[in-house]
């Protein structure tokens, strides 16, 4: 789990790196541009990742405890928490395309270069972003389940353990998303 992990981070790591460079080249452009986004919409997608983090953290301890009930009841509140956070992107996502924000498209086209690298690499990044959230919910549903059926128990742990650090990694990811696109301006 730790070397996908470290493959994730490489792979998110190097995105983070281009953004910079694009960033330092065009710095006029990405601050207008980062106007368009809505500092609400990231600071809730923020505040809600976190709490999932802690959700997912207390799943973890309860079944560690044999309190199925409750690391199921955490587990669900972690699955809803990464339900909401998919809507709220969604919405935002909705909101750009709205207004012709998104990649290709003839009103994003018309403006400035640094501004198209903007949209294209906040579509990018903050997509892929959403796709490792939505195979988290899979896996975490998935544990779920097998909790409910007792083959993922408090003697045997590690598919909750280790569906937790893929969970947590998929929060940091967004502590630093959230920065770049919505805060640096």
């Amino acid at each position: 789990m730790w070397l996908f992990i470290c493959t994730e981070i490489l792979l998110f790591g190097g995105l983070f790196l281009l953004y910079s460079m694009y960033r330092y080249k065009h710095p006029q452009a990405f601050h207008a541009a980062s106007l368009e986004l809505n500092r609400f919409d990231g600071t809730l997608n923020t505040a809600i990742l976190i709490s999932s983090s802690l959700t997912v953290a207390l799943a973890i301890h309860f079944l560690r405890q044999d309190r199925r009930r409750q690391a199921m009841g955490f587990l669900a509140l972690t699955l809803l928490a990464g339900a909401a956070f998919l809507v709220v992107k969604g919405f935002e996502w909705a909101e750009k395309f709205r207004h012709g924000l998104f990649p290709n498209s003839l009103v994003l086209l018309a403006r400035d270069k640094g501004q198209i690298l903007y949209f294209g690499l906040y579509f990018m990044m903050t997509g892929l972003h959403a796709l490792h959230v939505l195979i988290g919910l899979g896996v975490l549903s998935a544990v779920l389940i097998l909790i409910n059926r007792s083959r993922v128990t408090a003697g045997r742990p590690v598919l909750l353990e280790n569906s937790g650090l893929y969970w947590h990694l998929v929060d940091i990811i967004w502590i630093f998303l959230f920065p770049l696109f919505y805060l640096i301006t």
